[in-house]
């Protein structure tokens, strides 16, 4: 992938590391454009000169406005970033646990596919662009006091690998981005294992740079994750993880 002069669009790209590789990409050379919620946000991210766009990707009707707004003003797009997530804990011995589950889906899995279904029409009558879908290293690893974003990011692994064989041929490609736990939105607190953000956009550039590019981009933090089944090594790692458990309210002691 050229970075010097896509036209790329991140939705949820107002915080970690979607803001990160936005600033990225623009450094490179890049067109950039930020999708998210939050208005101080994309306040802030318009005084640094980025394209900014209000959208909630868990409503239909606000990424299809967002669509046509980019289109309007960035009808040269090449490159979608579907960056929108929340990870929530959830107990699975507590029903209530579901709405954090529905949250989650909805956000996660659902609003990736609102995202790519709102481009796709306009790549494919470029003949010639990238979807970037982001999952994580829990895709392949689950982390058991988060339940339903495993599942989540799982299934977007699942999407993009069917997404990729549906438009293979046409000149759209689809690229996955797997991180690990990278030191943001909190994960420098949670986890002192957590990879610097700016060492891990460093090395996502790098490989989104290679030709050809990746179809999965894979740290090398994030490879004892994904390899895991194949290592042999998944059953000792899931029950080490599970340690975390105690982290759940009630689980303590």
């Amino acid at each position: 992938m050229d970075l010097s002069n896509r036209t790329v669009l991140v939705v949820g790209g107002t915080s970690g590391i979607g803001r990160e590789l936005a600033r990225r990409f623009a450094a490179a050379g890049s067109t950039v454009a930020i999708a998210g919620r939050s208005p101080q946000a994309l306040s802030e991210l318009a005084g640094e000169g980025f394209g900014t766009f209000g959208a909630d990707v868990t409503d239909t009707s606000s990424v299809a406005s967002l669509r046509d707004a980019v289109l309007a003003r960035h009808p040269g797009l090449d490159t979608v970033v579907t960056m929108s997530g929340v990870m929530l804990l959830e107990d699975l011995r507590d029903p209530a646990h579901f709405e954090a589950t529905r949250t989650t889906i909805e956000t996660n899995l659902l609003g990736t596919v609102r995202v790519v279904d709102a481009f796709t029409p306009h790549l494919l009558q470029r003949g010639a662009g990238t979807f970037v879908t982001v999952t994580s290293g829990i895709a392949f690893l689950p982390f058991p006091p988060m339940p339903g974003y495993a599942a989540s990011k799982a299934a977007v692994h699942a999407y993009s690998e069917a997404l990729r064989a549906q438009l293979d041929g046409t000149g759209v490609d689809v690229v996955e981005l797997v991180p690990p736990a990278v030191a943001t939105a909190g994960q420098e607190k949670a986890n002192p294992h957590a990879l610097p953000l700016d060492a891990f956009a460093t090395e996502v550039m790098e490989l989104l740079s290679e030709d050809p590019t990746p179809r999965e981009i894979l740290v090398k933090g994030v490879l004892m994750h994904r390899w895991s089944e194949r290592d042999g090594t998944y059953d000792d790692l899931v029950a080490q993880r599970s340690k975390a458990l105690a982290m759940l309210p009630g689980r303590q002691g």
